[in-house]
């Protein structure tokens, strides 16, 4: 078993770590015990009972978190026409077509956090699947970023719209913030990725939905959150 540092041992004190805390009491010791001196991003784990194996318990989507995420989000939209210049007055930081497919293919570019493309583009962009998927970057019609409303896409992303998956484990890893957020506002924005959970949850999946969660930051400890507090929250 791997030795503990000073620092991470510190950080685990006044944390029981058999005991599951109400949302507000976990994310205030996750804030507390932050061992890092620059800004931690705070990470929620949720663990789901589905079997991510079967296609029709494969839970997917996105959340708008009310107080962003705190980080400064890249985006790159794949659009031609008159798309163009409305990816750019909404704030996209690179758009184009066939030019950044090539980039991207041939360079290896890939200096963007989220990519959007018009289905009209998708020709082009599925061309790239292999170099975007296993990084999350490829645009997809699920989640709203293959679309012809560029601008509501580019806005929603810049404000803190944020996607998540079930992995093969069937837990369900998303951001929720930086540490200097605060309390309040990292409770807002969990909940909120708690609640969209909740409504993702497929009509195939039986038992309990929410059988475990934790949060945690970048370099600290996870604090287990005890979910039946949660659920009766939502």
């Amino acid at each position: 078993m791997a030795r503990l540092s000073k620092r991470m041992k510190k950080a685990r004190e006044g944390i029981d770590r058999a005991r599951r805390y109400s949302l507000t009491e976990a994310l205030g010791l996750a804030v507390d015990a932050a061992p890092a001196k620059f800004d931690e991003t705070v990470e929620l784990a949720v663990c789901l009972g589905v079997d991510p194996r079967q296609a029709d318990q494969n839970v997917r989507g996105t959340c708008q978190l009310p107080h962003g995420t705190g980080k400064s989000v890249r985006v790159l939209v794949f659009a031609k026409g008159d798309k163009v210049k409305e990816a750019e007055e909404a704030g996209a930081d690179y758009v184009g077509g066939d030019d950044l497919a090539q980039r991207i293919q041939g360079e290896g570019w890939l200096e963007f956090d989220k990519a959007i493309a018009t289905p009209d583009m998708m020709a082009v962009v599925g061309k790239l699947g292999k170099v975007l998927g296993p990084r999350g970057l490829m645009p997809n019609p699920k989640v709203g970023t293959v679309t012809m409303d560029v601008s509501k896409a580019v806005a929603e992303l810049k404000a803190g719209k944020v996607e998540y998956r079930v992995d093969k484990a069937g837990i369900v890893h998303v951001p929720i913030g930086k540490r200097s957020f605060g309390v309040e506002k990292l409770v807002d924005n969990a909940q909120s990725v708690l609640d969209s959970l909740t409504r993702a949850k497929p009509q195939a999946a039986k038992g309990t939905y929410m059988k475990a969660i934790a949060v945690s930051t970048t370099m600290g400890p996870g604090i287990r959150v005890d979910p039946v507090g949660v659920k009766a929250a939502a």
